[in-house]
This record gives structure tokens, sequence and C-alpha cells, in this order.
């Protein structure tokens, strides 16, 4: 069982009432002052009340000398009920009635809920249901596994209500009797037998993920097991009761006509996750159970997906099992992973669209030329017998089927404004393909004909009961088997939705910028030549209605222009929520052209590599959450340090089928925006990104609310009004900007820091600061032109007062990615260094004695007590603070280690002084 987190502890005993939970034992209190007095409940206290509870420490006291109980809210439930530690901390930490029962002062054996699982044979399936509930209560009190969950993208609300993904944490014997009781030993007994409990007397499942598993009755009749210790052996950590295995993990696929078999169910799970519902499982490689491949057999299902392991073990099951299912006469597809990846691996490594892709590209299993194991189904004949003459289909004697049957080449082609294609003496012509906008929807125009007959109507080929009607209506209209007609369709399906990907890949948007009037243009040049550009740049910032953050507007502004130049900033922006950080990154965006801006909400692994050749060229990529980029952050540094994206890949050749490998070229540069409630940002990304931090004190909140209100009044709907005119200017301004070499006369007198090895690439987001300021000032100097080779080379040249602003700016946002703390974590530590300051001051003491609580720092900032914990634990991982007390009653206090007289107010980056800048430019 793991240990129960200090912080949780704390958290129980400043929420719970302790002169309430006392009182609800029986025990009459008076009140004292401060304190409450009464008759001690753990020895023969009957006139002196020896009892002293303080409320406000949350702790209690016998002052008797033959007793002497002293402690906390959990120890007194502990010693009074007679359960343990834990037990008590479980009592408290659910609340409800359970923990505050009047007992009558009598100590109670256990105040827990009873599990009430009957004990006949009639009640097994009962019994495991109860189980499996219990099992579901506890994973949201289990942090760890809530994580492991989310680190195999299975953390939805509606997966595991839908399954009742629960967690085993060996707590069931708290809701049952105790074993030394007759109605507990007879439970236990029951459960063991049930496999629930070992021969030991522990649970079967301990540490483990638990997924409940049902018979066709909707009975529960088995629980599976995942451990989610990384250290348990690969061989040990999927489990299952020790008992028969048995059931089917989700039978409602079984109501489709194609379903996907895996081998596992966190497999199975992960499809359902991703949208593709019709999923089930067998228990294991070896594991093929009749009960499943009977309920598959009777649900007369046309066509299974093999979903398993790219592994020895997972081929050889999946041709096994295809053999079987081909042996009834069921058509089998195998769903391919990169070697060693499983179908969890694959999704969460390249995402939900990745996995869809993988089940669309299914490849055919071909039947071994054997006889089928029963005979086939009549229509199943005459469907091959209707393909004979174009398909080399043999029929065996006795009306058994040979299945050597090899699929067809078909080829699209484009006739005006329809495609069609041929299968045999069969003509498709399909219409409104090019109309549909994602791979989400195949919606066309399908007209059969066929010797004279036809057939056509509209339908979206990925909806099932669309390609039945289709189906059903084109049989009768044109005399031609169902089975043939399926077949056709599906074969389309595949054709189709090849050429639809690669039109959407291959779409580019417009990069045609908006025609500007000869008087819009003039307006920008003019704003562009201006004297004091910069300032005029951060004015029309608050013109457009943002209040402070003067320097992270301005550096985010410069970041987003230098997507002109060769090697682009890139920017994180970093603040908890609801401070303002997509409010900054929207305003900031508002100054750019729609055309040089993509925008996303978040990004799977791969969707970088196929958008299109020049769809980033010189423009800004900004992704609301830096958590939704995540499977796509090796891409994302691969763009920024390499400039573009090159990938292999294999795909299905539209017009023969096979698989063949693809390459998909992406151009840069690209400039990367980002936004994140993250205190940990992936240091790789982190090394390549300015990091600018929202102000979150109180002066920017007045001034955001005094904003919000003037936005309500007649002078601030006009101001909203013209605001867009100013939008309207400095997109246009960007438009007149063009890329441009940048030469530095003064580059070899530059300083920077030198202490870290990480400055190396902060000392190039330094140079390229002053590379974009001089990129905006393009039209405010002359270029300058050198021959080379019969080439003429043009450079724009940077002047003192680029560098001058630029060092205005750098030791704030490089000077943050320097700190070792975070930027919420640093405001914090400040916050501490101030309150241990007055605390010094008030009461006369040195700065060792003067500890704080959490208490006190909630009520200094503000802060949540999430944000206070998380923050305080990174300053203690790097000793900034340590922690004193926390054992035996006595509440967490903590001590700064650092000097509390020291304000940290700035950064030093090393930079070169401009008036020494000038004497040796002279």
């Amino acid at each position: 069982m793991s240990r129960i987190p200090e912080e949780e502890i704390e958290r129980i005993k400043d929420a719970t009432n302790l002169v309430a939970l006392i009182q609800s034992r029986g025990v009459s209190l008076t009140q004292k002052g401060q304190n409450w007095t009464g008759l001690c409940p753990f020895h023969d206290d009957r006139q002196t009340p020896n009892l002293i509870v303080t409320p406000g420490k949350g702790l209690f006291r016998c002052m008797a000398a033959n007793c002497g109980k002293t402690g906390n809210a959990i120890q007194f439930v502990q010693w009074h009920d007679g359960v343990s530690f834990r037990h008590a901390f479980e009592l408290l930490a659910n609340g409800g009635k359970a923990a505050f029962e009047q007992s009558g002062g009598v100590a109670k054996k256990s105040t827990a809920p009873k599990l009430p699982c009957p004990l006949d044979a009639e009640g097994d399936s009962k019994a495991l249901a109860q189980v499996s509930d219990y099992y579901a209560e506890r994973l949201a009190k289990n942090p760890d596994a809530l994580a492991y969950l989310a680190t195999r993208g299975l953390d939805d609300e509606s997966l595991i209500a839908r399954f009742k993904i629960g967690f085993s944490d060996r707590t069931l014997g708290l809701r049952i009797p105790h074993a030394r009781r007759k109605d507990g030993a007879e439970l236990r007994g029951h459960l063991q037998k049930l496999g629930v409990y070992r021969e030991n007397g522990r649970e079967h499942l301990n540490g483990c993920l638990t997924v409940p598993v049902t018979n066709e009755k909707g009975e529960t009749v088995q629980i599976y097991g995942r451990r989610i210790d990384p250290k348990t052996p690969k061989e040990n950590r999927h489990l299952y009761l020790a008992r028969p295995l048995a059931g089917i993990f989700n039978p409602a696929a079984l109501k489709e006509r194609e379903i996907i078999l895996t081998e596992s169910i966190i497999d199975a799970l992960t499809f359902h996750r991703h949208g593709m519902e019709s999923v089930t499982c067998t228990f294991g490689t070896s594991n093929f159970s009749e009960e499943l491949f009977e309920a598959i057999r009777a649900a007369k299902i046309e066509s299974v997906k093999l979903a398993f392991d790219a592994d020895e073990a997972g081929e050889k099951a999946a041709a096994k099992a295809a053999e079987r299912l081909q042996g009834i006469g069921i058509e089998c597809h195998q769903i391919k992973f990169p070697w060693g990846m499983d179908a969890n691996g694959y999704a969460v490594e390249q995402g939900g669209e990745a996995l869809k892709q993988a089940v669309r590209n299914a490849a055919w299993l071909e039947p071994k030329a054997t006889e089928l194991s029963s005979p086939a189904p009549s229509s199943l004949v005459a469907n091959l017998a209707a393909r004979e003459a174009e398909l080399p289909v043999s029929v065996a004697k006795e009306g058994k089927v040979l299945a050597n049957v090899t699929k067809p080449e078909s080829a699209l082609e484009k006739v005006g404004d329809f495609h069609q294609i041929a299968f045999g003496s069969r003509e498709y012509r399909i219409g409104g393909l090019d109309k549909n906008s994602s791979l989400e929807v195949l919606k066309i125009t399908l007209r059969i004909s066929c010797e004279g007959l036809m057939h056509v109507d509209s339908l979206d080929l990925y909806r099932d009961g669309e390609r039945r009607k289709f189906t059903d209506r084109a049989a009768e209209e044109t005399t031609l088997e169902k089975d043939l007609l399926k077949r056709d369709l599906g074969k389309l399906l595949l054709i189709l939705e090849q050429a639809q990907e690669q039109r959407l890949n291959s779409k580019t948007p417009s990069d045609e910028a908006r025609p500007m009037t000869i008087e819009e243009r003039a307006a920008a040049l003019e704003l562009l030549r201006s004297p004091d550009l910069l300032e005029r740049i951060t004015t029309n910032y608050a013109s457009a209605g943002v209040v402070g953050e003067k320097t992270n507007l301005l550096a985010a502004y410069l970041a987003a222009t230098s997507r002109k130049l060769k090697s682009p900033l890139a920017i994180i922006i970093q603040s908890t929520s609801a401070a303002g950080k997509s409010t900054l990154m929207d305003t900031v965006l508002s100054f750019f052209p729609d055309e040089e801006q993509v925008k996303y909400s978040a990004m799977t692994g791969q969707s970088l590599y196929y958008l299109g050749e020049s769809n980033l060229k010189h423009k800004i990529l900004a992704i609301v959450e830096e958590e939704g980029a995540e499977k796509a952050s090796y891409a994302l540094k691969l763009l920024q340090s390499e400039g573009e994206l090159t990938i292999a890949s294999t795909g299905k050749d539209p017009h023969s089928g096979r698989m063949e490998t693809q390459e998909y070229h992406v151009e840069g540069p690209v400039m990367i925006i980002l936004t994140t409630t993250a205190i940990d940002i992936d240091e790789e990304l982190m090394n390549r990104c300015l990091i600018l931090t929202v102000d979150e004190s109180t002066a920017q909140t007045e001034r955001i609310h005094t904003l919000q209100r003037e936005a309500r009044t007649i002078e601030g709907i006009l101001a909203n009004e013209q605001r867009k005119d100013i939008q309207s200017l400095m997109q246009n301004a960007q438009r007149l900007i063009a890329p441009m070499r940048i030469a530095n006369p003064f580059a070899r007198h530059l300083t920077f820091t030198t202490g870290r090895t990480r400055t190396r690439r902060d000392h190039e987001k330094y140079l390229t600061l002053i590379d974009t300021i001089a990129l905006l000032h393009q039209h405010q100097r002359e270029t300058i032109k050198h021959q080379l080779g019969g080439r003429e080379i043009e450079m724009l040249p940077v002047t003192i007062e680029d560098i001058e602003a630029a060092n205005r700016i750098a030791p704030e946002v490089l000077g943050r990615s320097l700190d070792e703390l975070p930027p919420q974590t640093r405001r914090l530590l400040e916050s501490i260094k101030t309150l241990i300051r007055a605390k010094m001051k008030a009461e006369k003491i040195e700065q060792r004695l003067s500890l704080f609580s959490r208490k006190e720092l909630r009520e200094k900032t503000g802060w949540s007590h999430t944000q206070i914990r998380r923050h305080l634990e990174r300053l203690i991982e790097l000793e900034y603070i340590s922690t004193r007390g926390g054992r035996n009653g006595v509440r967490i206090k903590y001590e700064l280690l650092t000097d509390a007289k020291e304000d940290r107010t700035g950064y030093l980056v090393g930079l070169i002084d401009v008036k020494s800048l000038r004497r040796k430019s002279a």
C-alpha cells in the first residue's frame, strides 16, 4: 500500500473540526477561552476534566499522569475507534456521517461502511460487481493511478465511467468485517474462492488498474488488472482474477458488421478512446477464447481488423486468429504498427489521427489455399462466382470455396467535375469528392452502372448505415449480388480515402495578402519610418486594449516579426490559469496579417509533417496550450533548430493498393509562439524559446478591472471600434516588411554572460533580437550592397540604436531563462522573503527562528493551496527552504535558507554598455 502523502495528512488535519469530531464520540466539551475541556475517553476520567482541546492548533491532550494521550484528529479516531492510522485517515478523508457518527462514548471496532456481498453461489457475479465498483470509486483517490492513465492517453472521464475503470489499493479490507469475526471470515473466504483474495489474505490485484469483464447477460465474471509500477517485470504486468477466464470485453461491439480485435484490454480501450468503439479483445496472444469466437460467429460479423502487437508473439497470434476467422467466412485485415509497438503505444506517440489512419490502411489478409472449415454462406459463393470472370477464384466440389482470392487493381480517373473507376463490368461515377474539407467525412454522389442497369444516390462512405442502404438499393436495381457490391464499396472507400488524403495534404492556403489602397500603404509606410517606431508599437497595443505588459508585448511583437529572418525567435508565454496568457498572445497576433499565421489548439505527433511544403514558410505558428503540442514537441524543436522537416512514411499507392515509401517535406523558417500553465517546460524546448511571464500582481489586476469596466462605457465601445483601424494599420505595416540579410558591424564588440553552457543559445537569441529590430527599421535606412562571384549581395545594417533597444529588453526576457527557478516559483520566493523580513522586524528575532506556515503564505499571496504546495516543493528540492516539524501532531513549518534581505529585482546577462560601444566604434 502506498504511503499517505504528508501534505494530504496536513490537509485533513486542517479541514477537520476537532471539537465536533470529539463531541460526536460522546465526549461533552466546555469552552474555556481558546481551549475546550472535557472528560478524557481514554482512561477512567470521572471527576476532573483532563482532556484539553485546542482547535486553533488542531490538537488534543490529556493532562492525567496515567494517560497522557496527545495528538491530532486522525490519531483521535485511530485510538478511540480502535482502527489503524490509514483507516482513520480514510474515514476523515471520505467525510460524511461515517467519520462523525455518535458512539455514546464507547469505542467502536470500525465506522467504515461494509461491502454487502452475498455469500451464496448465485451471488458470485454480484459480489464481483461490487468489488469492481469499489475499485472504480478508489481510482479518483489514487493520483499515481490517474497519472498512469494519463501516460497511456486514457484519462477520459467518459471512458473511465463507461468501462468502470478502477484501482486496487489494498483498502478493500476496510470495507468488509474483520477476519476475526464470523461474518468477516466467511466473506473473505468467499472472495478468496472468487479469486479476489489470495491464500495469504492479500488482494490479488493489488497495485493494478482494474476493468470488469462481463458475459452476454451483463454479469461480471472476471476482472482484469494492469500493474502500474514500472519496475514490474513485463510478464507480470497483466493479471486476471485467479478464476477461469470468461466473458467478453465490450460486448456492444458485436452489434456491428465490422469489428477491431486486439490482444489486450488496454489496447481496446485505446481504440474506444479515439472514437473506434466497435472493438473487443482476446485474453492475450494465446487466449482467443471459444466464448468470444462463438459470439463473433453468432453475431454474423463480416470483417475483423486484427490489432495485435508488432512482435513475434503478436504476429503469430494474428495469423492464427485470422486463419480461424477466415475458416467461418469472415474477411480479415491486419492493422500494422512499427515493430515492437502496440496500439496504445502507437496512439500515445503518434496521436489518435495516426491510429485512425493505421486502421484505414489495414492490410487485407489473403486466406490460405485450404478449404474453409465450414460451408460458406450461399451469398459468399454467389459473390465469388459473380467475380470469377475477373478474379482467379476456384469453386471446389460439394459447394466448398477454395480461398485463393486476389485483389484487382483499379485506377481512379478525373473526368470533368467527376471521378470514375471500373471494377470489371461495373462502372462507378463519383461526384462531390473535392467538396470534402476534412478526413472525417467522405460525402459523395455515387452512380453505379452495369450492362444498362443503373442506380445513383448520395451517401457518406464512412457511415455504415448509408453504405448498407446503397448496397441494398443497388442490388435491387442492377440485380448484382449484395456481397459483390459490398466489396466494391470497401475497395472504393480505400481508394477515395487515399485520393482525398493526398488532395488535403497538398492543399495550401492562399498566401495572397488583402490588397492595400494607396492611402493604407502610405499610412503603413509612415508608421514604419517613424523615428520612435518601437514606442509607437507599444502605444498602439495600449490603444488596442492592453494595460501593462509593456516589455512582454514588445518582445513578443519583435519575436513574431523575426519570422522573416533565417532563424526566427520563439516565444513561450507562461502563467497560472486565468492570468491572461491567451489574451496576451491573441493581442500580439492581432497586429499580424491572418495569412501569415497558423493557429492550433493541439497537434498530434506527425501533424506538422503533413502541412504542405510551404504552408509554414516565414509564418507564425501559434499553439494555444503547450500541453496540446506535447506529442509534436520533437517536430517543433526540429523545425526550430533545422528550419525544415522531412519524413519518410509508408502509404498505399492509390492505383496498385501496394505499400510504398512517400517523402513529405515542410519548409521553414517559422516563428513559434506557445502558452502554458506548466511549471516544468521541456528543457530542450525552453532552451530554444524566450520565456515571457504574465504580470500577476495585484496592481495589474486592478488595471485590468478598470479596463474591463471602461469597455462597457460609451467611450469604451467607441475605442473598441477604433482598435480595428489600429490593427489594420499594424497588419499592413507587417505586409511591407520583406525578408533581408542583416549585417551587424558592431558584432565583434558585443558581450554576453558565459557562466553556463546554455548561454550559447541565449547569446544567439540576443543577436537575433538585434537583427529583428534592424529588420523592423528597414524602411528607415539604406542597404549595403556587395558584389561576390558575379552576384549582388544586399544586406541591411544594424545601428547602435538597435543594440540599445535590444539591451533594454534582453535582461528581462533572457534573464528569466537563465534563472533556475520558474517565474512563478521565483515570485513566491520573493513573497517569502518579504514575509520573513516582516516577521523578523515585528518579533525582533533572527531569520533562522522566523518560520512560516503554508497558511500564512496563502494569506500573504492570495494563492490557492495547490499553487502554494507545487511551488514550495520546487523550493525545497532546490534547497531554498526546508521543512521543520510535521510529526507527532506538530504542524509543518518552513525555514528560509537564503538571505531574506536579498531582493532579486533584475538579471545580469553581461551586456556591453552602449556608451562603451559608441567609444569603441568611434
